[in-house]
């Protein structure tokens, strides 16, 4: 048609056509596709619980301490909560608006678009891969120290890739095989499940918590925020993307040290936003979900807090360990038990953070191929459990095998940056589908619109500039490939694009 705007012979208007969220819930209730409802407001909160504290208060804490913020690390959770409180509530108003599996993808379709919600998705693929893999290996890591206290030892060649030395990590390939089983056997027996471990691992905490404030020595905040300190040698793509846009050399503690640490401690909060895709298996969405994804943020950034304040006040943030410093405060006190028992939590705690993610990628990648820009065969419900099953087996699969061959060093901050990106996706897709369907039935609203969202678009930005250049050219790559995945399947095998609600 002349005057039509095209991008690859592909009309833009095509690209963004959306999905109307009255033709998403009728997707539902498809026999074939509709996953079972089991799930509360209880479950919810569990579930985001059951993600958000893993490795960020279990090995973050320290790490971040001693090499960016010091002190001040307390700060810095601080911050990176404001900006997910930002984003939960541009989600909680979402996700009751729209109680569709999927999360940002299924938001982005019904506000943004087709190739804008491929691009979402495919973004969120990746970021939960990534995450429940690098977990895995985390969770790895604890239990061989478990077992080498108990004696027993695993060869190098099954213990992981460390040093440069190439390895498979046997434990935390296992750990994804035996959490994907779980996940088709029910969501129903993944709450329970994740209840009992989450019960372990909120009580290890305010185990540190409270008797870690028998052991602070108030000397040990001195300086809270400590002086800036020059990184030296930190040029180049290693840099912080806003260094290389603005000049500025970057520096570790002081309050542009806040800031960064910000950044990569937001890797702890990584999880709130899953409890949004659960909001189709659960029995009242428009009011559960809300609940559940604002209850387990706040929970659990009083507790990241309380607990950075708790071991920076045992042990001196210079001397705190970048390992296990939870663990190594406390043995640094003359308290090894004490140690052991937050050994054994976070192990413990790791296992629910993997299933949690794990959880998240299926029901995104179920909801695509649900659309039709994944084979349709991967939406197929099971019979008598209600889950995703093919896409949950596939998924859990290739989930495994990266979490053998996985070196956990560079992978975190990728993941910050996928969810950063759906951050600012989620917060647009609020003030477009206010304007665009004011007529739409919101159990819950976001507050000051369009404030809020536009707040959490800059915060979310200001985030993803402080991650360095090498993470957004990494990033850039995974997504040209979503878009050529999208132009040769996805465009094509659209059910919106075709018209129809049966599938292939």
């Amino acid at each position: 048609m002349a005057g039509t705007i095209s991008v690859g012979g592909t009309p833009v208007s095509t690209l963004f056509r959306t999905k109307s969220v009255e033709q998403s819930i009728r997707d539902t209730e498809e026999p074939e596709t509709a996953l079972k409802k089991s799930l509360s407001a209880l479950d919810l909160t569990v579930f985001g619980v059951g993600v958000i504290i893993g490795t960020g208060i279990f090995v973050l804490t320290g790490k971040i301490a001693k090499e960016t913020a010091g002190p001040s690390v307390a700060i810095a959770f601080v911050v990176a909560g404001l900006v997910c409180a930002l984003a939960a509530l541009c989600y909680a108003e979402f996700a009751s608006t729209v109680p569709v599996a999927g999360s940002a993808y299924t938001f982005s379709y019904a506000s943004l678009g087709e190739f804008p919600a491929w691009i979402i998705g495919w973004d969120l693929i990746l970021e939960l891969a990534l995450g429940c893999a690098v977990v895995a290996v985390g969770w790895s890591g604890y239990m061989r120290s478990l077992l080498d206290t108990a004696g027993a030892h695993l060869p190098q060649w099954l213990s992981g890739t460390h040093d440069g030395q190439f390895g498979f990590d046997l434990l935390a390939c296992l750990l994804v095989v035996a959490l994907t089983l779980v996940l088709v056997a029910g969501m129903k027996l993944s709450s329970r499940v994740t209840g009992i471990i989450v019960a372990v691992k909120v009580t290890v905490v305010l185990l540190v918590v409270v008797v870690g404030a028998f052991f602070i020595t108030g000397s040990h905040y001195d300086p809270f925020v400590p002086p800036s300190k020059e990184v030296e040698g930190g040029g180049g793509i290693t840099a912080p993307l806003i260094q290389l846009m603005t000049g500025f050399t970057p520096a570790d503690f002081g309050v542009m040290g806040v800031f960064t640490a910000a950044a990569v401690v937001f890797f702890a909060f990584i999880g709130f936003d899953i409890v949004a895709t659960a909001a189709e298996e659960t029995r009242n969405p428009q009011r559960d979900v809300p609940r559940g994804i604002l209850g387990s943020l706040l929970i659990c950034t009083l507790l990241y807090v309380a607990v950075s304040v708790v071991v920076t006040g045992m042990q001196k943030y210079t001397e705190l360990s970048t390992d296990a410093p939870l663990a190594d405060a406390f043995k640094a006190v003359g308290h090894p038990f004490w140690a052991g028992l937050i050994s054994f939590g976070a192990a413990v705690g790791l296992t629910s953070v993997s299933m949690i993610l794990l959880l998240g990628q299926t029901r995104v990648f179920f909801a695509m191929s649900r659309d039709g820009l994944l084979p349709r065969a991967f939406s197929r419900v099971h019979p008598r459990f209600g889950t995703p099953y093919r896409s949950t087996l596939l998924l859990g699969g290739v989930v495994a095998l990266l979490a053998g061959f996985t070196s956990i060093d560079e992978l975190a901050e990728l993941v910050n940056i996928g969810t950063l990106f759906a951050f600012v996706v989620v917060a647009l897709g609020v003030i477009l589908l206010r304007r665009s369907r004011p007529d739409l039935p919101r159990a819950f609203r976001t507050p000051l619109v369009p404030l809020v969202p536009v707040l959490s678009v800059l915060a979310s930005l200001w985030l993803m500039l402080n991650l360095p250049a090498e993470t957004w050219l990494r990033f850039g790559v995974w997504m040209l490939i979503g878009v050529a995945v999208y132009f040769v399947y996805g465009r094509t095998h659209s059910r919106a694009g075709r018209g129809t609600r049966t599938g292939a």
